[in-house]
């Protein structure tokens, strides 16, 4: 061979395909394809973040000390066992990466996030996927699918793209099932979004669990999605683990002071929580009213609503309409749900236009 061939295990992975922000000809139109919090940010993360300016010549503190302690001041937690990455997406990538290669399964379920298969395959793994219960993470499947090979099982909570929640006890149960030497990984981008009778326990399992690690960020609620910044938590070994394969150097100096200052803005927190609640409740009434068409949305926890068209108006002819009239959602068929449209819960103005479009499109296609 008279050329470097990369391995096959990279070569089989389709890559990460993000929301668009651009319509197919070409025009900027409003972006609700990526679950970004439509308040914004913080006014405080926004200062925090100029501040920065003046320190652009040295490198970041590698070791995000301030940050990892505002973290665990904030949570009850050990800022010895808090790990930082490029958003949660990284810290993703280091948990498989750490406990999974060649010969190994990685397990997590249907209509999950796309990144969990990247991250298996990226170190040679094999990407297992467990059946559904609609639209939702099936405990029971996910056990059955359990091997001797397994070594990583991934959950997401609240799902993405589905919007589906997993409950404690539910949680519990899975983690019970799995063998002592399977890392769980609950991917929690959108807890935030709960309401506190939804605490899912995932962060007092990885409190006193020897193999459950939470990954959180601050791309959703906290309005920082350009900076992409995460943390995980843990057992101090799996941390361990994770910080030998962490890029140096991960989180700019700019996006750890504007984190800082975000953790601590819970007014702006507070308003961008109740501005979803009540602005996803009422689009998911507004669906509820198509159920005769064919259209119905699965109940959500998190910043976006999850809606099938399974009847005269087709998911694709949705989003194609919704994009001439100047809306960008996300539309799935790559992730097996070529019938469902994934669609952030934005503005007022937004929220009420998408729900009037579709109403109109569904009328138009009986």
């Amino acid at each position: 061979m008279n050329r470097p061939l990369p391995k096959p295990w990279i070569t089989a992975i389709s890559p990460y395909v993000p929301g668009r922000s651009t319509t197919d000809d070409g025009r900027k139109v409003a972006k609700l394809s990526s679950n970004e919090n439509p308040l914004g940010t913080s006014t405080q993360a926004r200062a925090a973040f100029a501040a920065a300016a003046a320190t652009l010549d040295r490198y970041p503190d590698a070791g995000a000390t301030a940050l990892r302690e505002a973290l665990a001041a904030a949570h009850g937690l050990d800022p010895a066992r808090v790990i930082h990455g490029t958003g949660s997406d990284e810290l993703l990538h280091l948990a498989c990466g750490a406990y999974a290669g060649a010969g190994d399964e990685v397990l997590y379920v249907r209509y999950g996030f796309s990144v969990y298969p990247i991250a298996a395959r990226r170190v040679g793994a094999e990407p297992v996927e467990a059946a559904d219960r609609d639209y939702a993470t099936d405990v029971d499947a996910l056990l059955a699918s359990v091997t001797d090979k397994t070594r990583v099982v991934f959950v997401a909570n609240p799902n993405n793209p589905t919007g589906t929640f997993t409950p404690r006890g539910e949680l519990a149960r899975l983690h019970a099932g799995l063998p002592a030497d399977c890392l769980l990984v609950i991917d929690q981008a959108y807890a935030e979004y709960l309401a506190p009778e939804d605490d899912d326990g995932a962060l007092e399992m990885a409190r006193t669990l020897p193999n459950v690690v939470v990954t959180r960020t601050f791309s959703k609620i906290f309005g920082l999605a350009a900076e992409r910044i995460g943390w995980a938590y843990g057992p101090a070994e799996a941390i361990d683990a994770m910080h030998r394969i962490r890029a140096p150097f991960n989180v700019t100096t700019a996006g750890q002071l504007a984190a800082i200052a975000a953790l601590g803005d819970s007014e702006f927190v507070a308003r961008s929580r109740a501005h979803n609640a009540r602005w996803r409740g009422w689009f998911e009434g507004e669906m509820a009213r198509l159920g005769n068409a064919g259209i119905r949305a699965v109940p959500s926890k998190a910043n976006f609503s999850f809606v099938l068209f399974e009847g005269a108006l087709d998911a694709e002819r949705a989003y194609r309409g919704l994009m001439d009239r100047g809306y960008i959602v996300r539309w799935l068929p790559g992730q097996g749900l070529p019938h469902g449209l994934r669609i952030t819960i934005g503005t007022e103005e937004e929220t009420r236009a998408i729900a009037a479009a579709i109403a109109e499109m569904a009328e138009g296609a009986a």
